[in-house]
């Protein structure tokens, strides 16, 4: 079952140059990945300070492995170090089930 992470970073202003060339980097690495579908990166239109990134992967154990990628794990470190804390991430996936 595909599923969709959320990942909501609030970005001050002062560090949101600094932040965009790991938001690629991040997307690069993932697009390489098994089971990933695609991302978007949206700006809050009302907090601009506010960022999301909507990533689609194939399976739960897709992104499972990819949470876990050394190369993914690098660069996090990076994003986290810069905006001083870790970063959430919520898990949905389509409908409902009976």
């Amino acid at each position: 079952m595909s599923i969709k992470v959320l990942i909501k970073r609030a970005v001050p202003e002062d560090k949101a140059k600094a932040m965009i060339p790991l938001f690629r980097q991040m997307r690069e690495l993932a697009m390489g990945q098994p089971g990933y579908i695609s991302g978007e990166t949206l700006r809050n239109l009302e907090n601009p300070l506010e960022f999301m990134v909507i990533s689609n992967w194939q399976h739960s154990s897709n992104w499972a492995a990819w949470l876990e990628s050394p190369a993914r794990k690098q660069v996090q470190a990076q994003i986290d170090k810069l905006l001083g804390g870790e970063t959430q991430y919520d898990i949905f996936h389509y409908g409902f089930s009976e």
